[in-house]
Formats: structure tokens, sequence, C-alpha cells
């Protein structure tokens, strides 16, 4: 399968955009991982700390391979402070403190591996090369690495990170109505797994969000635009996860759920929503891609989008029992439809 293209293929700075992948597995620690990166793309492995490492000098960047849990890594806030005073006790007491850190953090990775996921974050890559990045899902399976259905257990996901297009704000509003609209049909041709749909990581917008944005009078700034979506988002957990997008582009903006040590700030979207198919011929970032397209070619098509946000706030703010009287007739017209 081709990763298709999207309806504008260049970013806002003229090259062909990126995408950045993230996928969650079990069943194959770090180290392991980083070896077989290492193999598919080259580059050289640099540990960072017991579970956590980098491959480095591939075509595409750098590679980081992990356990997906905090706890299992040294804090990075901690190992940048300094003595508290200039002397030798304090600084025998300081590198005490650091190395008993280092070594809890280590055993809590060593306890907790094979219980959370490992976790590969890609450097972003050409949305044209996508297909070449395929061959590391592959392999990650035929090395044993376990996805979101091998176990009920398993909640993994494959994060999308597509560069935008462009930053103004009317192209960003195209771009999350089209989602809003495209989300139900994206959650049945995904068909997200039952343990994915409980826990809270990649949570539907709240209907009155989605009927707020697609109301064809919204039209705020980016400030506004900000504000409302931080009033009815209050977490990252969204399938559309628009925090990292929102920082980059306001860095200074007042609110701390902007400056989570846990928002990295980037021009890109963050897609959440796909499970970790590792075990599906044919699956990988490609399939995921190429289903995100939909979502960028409704949002180019300005009449369409537009009929489309009218009929679905024309239909949500109808009465359960307009709806459910609609739906009835719609049934009743099937039944007398010869097959």
């Amino acid at each position: 399968m081709l990763p298709q293209s999207p309806p504008t293929p260049q970013s806002y700075q003229g090259r062909t955009r990126r995408v950045g992948v993230e996928i969650e597995f079990a069943g194959l620690p770090p180290q392991e991982t980083a070896k077989l990166v290492l193999n598919l793309f080259g580059g050289e492995i640099s540990v960072v700390s017991p579970h956590r490492f980098k491959v480095e000098g591939t075509r595409w960047g750098t590679f980081v391979i992990e356990l997906d849990t905090q706890y299992a890594h040294p804090d990075a806030k901690l190992l940048e402070e300094v003595p508290r005073m200039d002397s030798e006790w304090e600084r025998q007491r300081h590198q005490m403190r650091v190395d008993f850190h280092n070594r809890t953090r280590q055993l809590i990775g060593d306890v907790v591996t094979g219980l959370v996921p490992t976790e590969i974050v890609c450097p972003p890559v050409p949305w044209d090369e996508l297909g070449e990045l395929d061959a590391l899902f592959k392999a990650l399976y035929s090395h044993g690495a376990k996805g979101t259905d091998a176990s009920l257990l398993y909640g993994f996901g494959l994060h999308l990170n597509p560069e935008v297009a462009r930053l103004d704000v009317a192209d960003i509003l195209r771009q999350l109505r089209a989602y809003l609209l495209m989300a139900e049909w994206l959650r049945q041709e995904i068909d997200i797994d039952i343990t994915r749909e409980v826990l809270p990581h990649a949570n539907p917008f709240p209907k009155p969000y989605a009927l707020k944005v697609l109301a064809l009078g919204y039209a705020p700034d980016l400030d506004g635009l900000i504000a409302d979506y931080i009033e009815f988002n209050p977490t990252r957990n969204r399938e559309l996860d628009l925090y990292p997008l929102f920082a980059y582009l306001r860095p200074d903006y007042p609110h701390e759920l902007l400056h989570n040590k846990l928002v990295k700030a980037r021009p890109t979207f963050h897609y959440r929503l796909p499970n970790a198919q590792l075990s599906q011929f044919g699956w990988g970032a490609v399939v995921e891609w190429n289903r995100w397209v939909e979502v960028e070619r409704l949002a180019a098509d300005h009449d369409e989008l537009t009929r489309r946000a009218e009929a679905y706030v024309i239909y949500h703010t109808r009465s359960r029992l307009t709806r459910w009287a609609g739906k009835l007739r719609d049934w009743i017209r099937e039944a007398r439809t010869p097959s």
C-alpha cells in the first residue's frame, strides 16, 4: 500500500510535509527494540539510561525507544540540580542522592518491564516515505512484539503527528471541523479496541464542543480558539490533541496546560486514535495515514465541509424524539426497498 497524497503535500516552509509516528507494544524490551531499529535503518545506539535508548544518525533523524512510564527513567530536573553549597561534603551528599535516584528508577524499570509497554518515538518522516517506515512494524511483530489485539490488558496505540500545512487559524479550524465530522467514521474504520474505548487516552470530543466549533458563525482568533479548546477539553486525552500545536503557536499563552512537561510544542496535529495492530497483515503507518488524509480532503472541500457541518448541527440540536422518528422512517424505507 502506498501513502496517499494530502491536498496540500508541502508544508508552510515549502518542503514535503513530515509525519511523526509513535507506537506502543509489549513483548520486546527497549534494548532489543533499539537493536532492531539499528538493523533496519542504520545509525548508532546511544544509551540514555537503562530503559531509554536512542538510535541516532538514521536517514530521518533520531529514534527514541523507552519504557512508556516516566518512573522508569531518571528525573531530568533532579539531575540538573546543583549542590546547595560549595563544599566537598555537600557535593558528595548531592552525588549520593543522584546515585540513589538513578538506581531506584532503574529498579522500577526492571520490575515493570513486561507490565508497561515499550514505546518507539520515530523521527519525522516525509509522508511519501511512510511505506519505508512500515518495515519497522513487520519486523516488530516477527520478533515477538504484541499489539493492541494480543490481550484485553493491552490498550496500545499508534499516534501520528502530521505536520500542519499552514499556521493560520482559518486552516487549523477547517482541519478541526473536518476531524469532528469524520471522527465517527474513523472509529468505525479503525474498529477501536474495547480496552482503548474504556481507557481515557483517546476520548472523543464532547458534543457541546463539536456543536460550538461546527456552528457556521464560529470564527475565533487564535486566542479564542485556544480558550474554547481548554474550556471543553481540559486534558491531553483526546483523540486529536491540539495542545502541542497551540503550545507552538502561542508559547506564552497563560495557561498551565500549554506548559505541561508532557506537552511537546511542535507544528503538528497529535492524532491519538489508531490501535497498534501489529498482528494485522499489511497494517502500518501508511494505513492510518491514508485514513487521516480523508480528514484533510474534507477540510479542503469548502462546500462539502459547510454542508456537512450545517447538517450535523441541525441533526444534533433536534429533540431526541424527532431524531428517533427520523431513524424509524429510514428503517421503514430500507425495509420496503426490494433487495
